[in-house]
């Protein structure tokens, strides 16, 4: 049901980044191709990891899509969520779920001791899944980003 992605999947996976980004009405934002995602994922050195779900015939029909990140404060590294994904037709079946169980058992065997991931404050059904799962939100920190022209300014 849950499985690590492999080089094959990457047209999959890419056509899910693409349908997550319209859900969360930003599809317009989507550059990455195929060619970017193999090599962050499989490359000489991955700097991500994908999960896949799939149904019993092994119809992918979700990923997870996630990397490592490091906490000064508890001396480890964690896992940071970047996508979570279920096809709408999928929803419901557990899924999202054994995705997300997936990344607790690698934090758990790893000694790694956070998960984390951020999530759009209008995604009532996302926010409300996740705090079924026991997940709290951190209210108290902001996201920051620079990119495209701020970053190329703040740089030069």
């Amino acid at each position: 049901m849950i499985r690590r992605a492999t080089i094959d999947d990457v047209p999959a996976l890419l056509a899910m980044i693409r349908e997550l980004a319209e859900y969360e009405k930003c599809l317009h934002e989507v550059r990455t191709t195929e060619e970017q995602l193999g090599a962050a994922l499989f490359g000489e050195r991955p700097a991500a990891f994908a999960h896949l779900a799939e149904t019993a015939e092994g119809e992918v029909v979700g990923f997870a899509l996630w990397f490592l990140n490091f906490s000064t404060w508890r001396g480890v590294h964690g896992i940071y969520l970047e996508d979570l994904y279920v096809r709408p037709e999928a929803r419901g079946g557990g899924y999202g779920r054994e995705l997300m169980a997936e990344l607790a058992r690698i934090c758990v065997a790893r000694g790694y001791e956070r998960l984390e991931w951020s999530v759009l404050n209008w995604n009532r059904p996302a926010i409300e899944f996740y705090e079924r799962l026991g997940a709290r939100p951190q209210d108290e920190w902001t996201v920051y980003r620079l990119t495209d022209e701020a970053l190329a300014r703040f740089a030069a």
